[in-house]
């Protein structure tokens, strides 16, 4: 057998089998490959005993370089000792050395490629040019770069399927829900089964102001009015502008009149502080129905944006700026709090 120099193996070796390891006599590793150094980053492996470094499944019981030594051409399995207890495959080799029998352990992968590149953070340089891995690499890295386009083009379909529907569900004006996004969000709310209220607010006077002093003035009032609004509201709760000058509020998880009460009067009080716009006062007021959930069987969506409409309507007739709760049962249709 003829006699080599670990110097003179150096280069060869790096190029046509990167996981290699050549041994010293005393079973201590001379040189690494760089893919092999790199797989045992968190130690050191010139200079380490290669059993310290790995163990071998099979055959097993293999402790020092004369076991190793009779395993010459033998399938080898091994793993290492310390980190990831990945599986690895091998063949050895005895070279004769000065000082005695050293041996070459060349090593691959004993578990998917895909899994060592993930694992170990490999790419196509770290595997020898003939190597059948880095056709395998190619090819993964070829369908990692097209599921991240393929993820980019969904992320960005996504993204414009939700701007869609965001803009199908909004009033453009306000930027408030429209009468779309109201169906759905009553829809939710009665099939959830908990309690809500449902309030219907129509501005007063705003055609007035609209005709006085132009749309210009009237958009602006009306954009001044949703803030207003959703900064009284809890987050929880839903505006819609459902036409020109007429929103519906719902409130969440709310089932007293006292509570409703209380919010329409500060709703009122809030839109009726003047508004301005390019140098002139725009005034309005507001008129208020609303009803409770808990007053209808299985929460009947049709029949409270009536008696919600009634109402506002009472309110309308009892003078404006105030508003009306619909009160269940045979005597009252409705009864009425003035807002003042």
């Amino acid at each position: 057998m003829r006699q080599v120099t670990p110097e003179a193996l150096l280069p060869v070796l790096d190029q046509i089998c990167p996981m290699h390891a050549v041994l010293a006599p005393t079973g201590h590793i001379l040189q690494a490959g760089p893919t092999l150094a790199k797989v045992i980053a968190q130690r050191a492996v010139t200079g380490a005993r290669f059993v310290d470094l790995f163990e071998l499944v099979r055959p097993a019981h293999v402790q020092d370089m004369a076991g190793l030594l009779a395993l010459d051409g033998e399938r080898l399995r091994l793993r290492l000792r310390a980190g990831p207890r990945h599986a690895f495959k091998g063949v050895l080799a005895p070279l004769d050395m000065a000082g005695g029998r050293g041996a070459l352990v060349n090593l691959s992968f004993g578990i998917s490629v895909i899994d060592a590149v993930r694992d170990f953070g490999l790419t196509g340089a770290d595997f020898a040019a003939t190597d059948l891995a880095t056709e395998m690499l190619y090819m993964l890295e070829a369908k990692s770069a097209a599921m991240e386009e393929s993820r980019k083009l969904n992320l960005r379909l996504e993204g414009a399927r939700i701007a869609a529907q965001e803009q199908a569900f909004t009033d453009t004006l306000t930027g408030l829900k429209n009468r779309r996004a109201l169906d759905h969000v009553l829809e939710r709310m009665v099939q959830g089964g908990e309690d809500f209220a449902l309030m219907h607010l129509d501005l007063d006077y705003f055609k007035r102001g609209n005709d006085t002093h132009g749309h210009a003035a009237g958009d602006h009032v009306l954009q001044v009015v949703a803030r207003r609004m959703l900064s009284l509201v809890r987050p929880d709760d839903v505006i819609a502008r459902v036409g020109g000058d007429e929103f519906i509020l719902l409130f969440v998880g709310v089932n007293a009149r006292d509570w409703l009460a209380d919010v329409a009067q500060r709703l009122i009080r809030r839109l009726e502080e003047p508004v301005e716009h390019d140098g002139r006062i725009c005034r309005i007021s507001a008129s208020i129905g609303a009803t409770l959930s808990r007053l209808y069987e299985d929460a009947d969506t049709a029949r409270m944006m009536a008696d919600s409409d009634q109402a506002l309507y009472a309110a309308k007739e009892a003078g404006r700026g105030c508003h009306v709760i619909h009160q269940a049962g045979p005597e009252r249709a409705a009864e009425l709090w003035d807002a003042g």
